[in-house]
């Protein structure tokens, strides 16, 4: 069985996965993980703005949008 690990901006709609870990430092990170994007958490991509950023996941039960540059620090496992 293969993982494979791709950053969250990746994840294709109706894709899920899984998170790997955090990129993000600071601030930022201390965000994330607020948001429940601790390692282990089910993820799933559910639609992108028309331009593509930001983007919607359902994390933990709640729709969360998170821009591009912030779902880049997220790294997500898929099986």
């Amino acid at each position: 069985m293969s993982v494979n690990i791709v950053p969250l901006s990746q994840l294709p709609n109706g894709g899920s996965g899984r998170v790997a870990s955090l990129t993000a430092h600071g601030l930022v990170r201390r965000h994330l993980l607020d948001l429940g994007l601790v390692t282990g958490s089910w993820i799933e991509a559910i639609r992108r703005s028309p331009a593509g950023d930001p983007a919607a996941f359902n994390i933990r039960g709640a729709i969360i949008a998170l821009r591009n540059e912030d779902a880049n620090q997220i790294l997500i496992s898929i099986d």
